[in-house]
């Protein structure tokens, strides 16, 4: 540390003035309970109102503390990657701390408005769509292997208990949707976003359905189809590499896990165009996905960093896929805390082979992995992020139980 700049910064009444602005800043975030170690001039300025505060960070340099006052959204994931920004304790409590000071109602500075302003989610137009895609999911099949467990579900499980593991959770998930589809072996499903293939072996091999699965990232689809004749299941299972948009036929059951937040607002109405097409008179529809309590943009860090393109809706904002279309809501369920439950079995599965991911890539990518699931645990957990499955079916179909029985096999 230059023995100069700590003098002039404790010279100053308050201290140095980056120690200033930034107690300033976190008072008028009600003084959350985080403490930041500044190591150019080894003050520490901690929001607490009273008492010990109960997160720590240190910051390395000044440039990276401007950046946060700046920008704190984008900056500080970009900080924790690059080493800028370390955690001292739980970094999922951190970031839950986080997103309670930047919660939709809470007070933003001019400066992060603009930088908000700046920012626009990628375009998910066919070409769009596969650079999008690529860049997430196709950097390799043993990556998400390590930690995905043995359904290679990248989406959010269902738990029947509390003690229940994690393949566990994802083949209860997968039975939960067939189950609200009502699938049986003379039905034909058509998936939009497959993933690893994971949900369409199941509907086959379990109750007998002929599935036609669609995805653009090719990493994915070559595990799929491996996967497809491992289990003896290519005469009912047929894997298309092709977008959404291209699927043709009629269909009894349609169903798209984890694939609408890839879609983009702008092609909401197109996808409904798209199910109802694709569905017989007395077909259903299954949609999973992210959202939120009310329209919003992405957390910018994650649509820049991780997830291109992406865009998490309120439940109004998926009605512009169905209403156009008069297709008839049956059910909305909310899974948001099961999708916090799976994202801490990701971590610590992803936590336990650290060397293998840092042998594979390098420790930027480690971190940026890491803070991205911490940081999704905590947007679930404090209810910035939701997972709804709504089901809809054609407005004329009166060919529906009489309760919901039948969700949960009873």
């Amino acid at each position: 540390m230059n023995a100069q700049v700590e003098s002039e910064a404790r010279s100053r009444p308050g201290g140095s003035l980056e120690a200033q602005l930034l107690r300033r800043l976190l008072r008028s975030f009600g003084d959350p309970p985080i403490e930041f170690h500044l190591l150019w001039t080894d003050e520490r300025v901690s929001g607490a109102a009273s008492g010990s505060p109960l997160e720590h960070l240190r910051i390395t340099d000044r440039r990276t503390l401007l950046g946060l006052l700046y920008d704190p959204q984008m900056r500080f994931g970009d900080a924790y990657v690059t080493g800028q920004i370390e955690v001292e304790g739980d970094l999922v409590q951190l970031m839950v701390a986080l997103f309670q000071i930047f919660a939709p109602d809470a007070r933003e500075s001019t400066l992060s408005r603009i930088a908000g302003w700046c920012r626009r989610p990628r375009r998910n137009s066919l070409a769009g769509s596969r650079d999008n895609i690529h860049r997430h999911y196709d950097i390799g099949n043993a990556f998400y292997a390590l930690w995905l467990g043995d359904t290679m579900a990248y989406t959010c499980a269902y738990y029947p208990s509390a003690e229940a593991g994690l393949d566990q959770a994802q083949t209860a998930k997968m039975d939960h949707v067939c189950r609200k589809l009502r699938l049986g072996a003379a039905d034909s499903v058509v998936e939009a976003g497959c993933g690893w293939g994971g949900l369409a072996l199941h509907m086959a091999a379990r109750y007998g359905t002929k599935v036609r699965a669609f995805n653009i990232s090719r990493e994915q689809l070559e595990f799929a189809r491996r996967r497809t004749r491992e289990q003896g299941l290519e005469h009912r299972v047929e894997f298309i590499e092709d977008d959404y948009r291209n699927l043709s036929g009629s269909y009894d059951a349609f169903v798209s896990v984890g694939m609408l937040e890839h879609v983009g607002r702008d092609h909401y109405p197109e996808l409904g165009r798209v199910i109802r097409g694709a569905l017989t008179a007395h077909g259903r529809a299954l949609i999973h996905s992210i959202g939120r309590n009310r329209p919003d943009s992405l957390h910018p860090w994650i649509e820049r960093r991780i997830f291109p393109g992406a865009y998490a809706p309120s439940p109004g904002e998926m009605m512009q896929i169905f209403e156009p279309f008069n297709l008839s809501v049956l059910d909305v369920e909310n899974l948001r805390l099961h999708y916090a439950r799976t994202l801490r079995h990701w971590l610590e599965r992803y936590g336990a082979n650290i060397a293998q991911v840092r042998a594979m890539f390098d420790e930027r990518f480690v971190r940026m992995w890491r803070y991205y699931l911490a940081g999704s645990i905590a947007a679930f957990d404090t209810g910035t992020l939701q997972l709804f499955q709504v089901l809809v079916t054609p407005h004329h179909n009166n060919d529906l139980p009489l309760t919901r029985g039948h969700m949960y096999g009873l």
